[in-house]
């Protein structure tokens, strides 16, 4: 868990912090992670793209790109999720498009694109979770 010796007590405790929340969460809560970490991201990026520190800038747009990639995208069920999964599948790789055309152009208005996609799925996925069918785990809510 610790690989690194110059790692400060306080970037561990926040990392043992998020394995813990990981470990605990539910798939929608999991989900709502992968949102605020993609989210997160592309937060730092701005801010990092305005104080022109570009190697920063470009390890937290991979970041975001990773968490939609492999993380949101390859959530989604294809076979069950039907037509919605696809739509999700082609906004995700839209979204991954964007943020790499902001990287290399130095693009805020293509971050801040990205950001209100995902505040807006997110906000769905925050609808469902309130979902008491969903949050008791009953198969209609599947």
């Amino acid at each position: 868990m610790f690989n690194s010796l110059s790692t400060s007590p306080s970037a561990a405790y926040a990392k043992v912090g998020i394995e813990t929340g990981v470990i605990a969460a539910d798939p929608h809560k999991l989900i709502l992670m992968l949102f605020d970490g993609a989210l997160l991201s592309i937060s730092s990026a701005t801010v990092q793209m305005r104080d022109g520190q570009v190697p920063e800038k470009g390890r937290s747009i991979s970041k975001a790109i990773e968490i939609i990639d492999s993380g949101l995208k390859a959530s989604l069920d294809f076979q069950t999720g039907g037509e919605l999964a696809g739509r999700l599948g082609a906004l995700y790789d839209y979204m991954c498009a964007r943020l790499l055309f902001a990287n290399l152009h130095n693009n805020e208005a293509a971050l801040r694109e990205v950001a209100a996609l995902l505040h807006e799925i997110k906000g769905a996925w925050e609808e469902i979770a309130r979902d008491p069918a969903v949050l008791s785990g009953t198969p209609a809510a599947a």
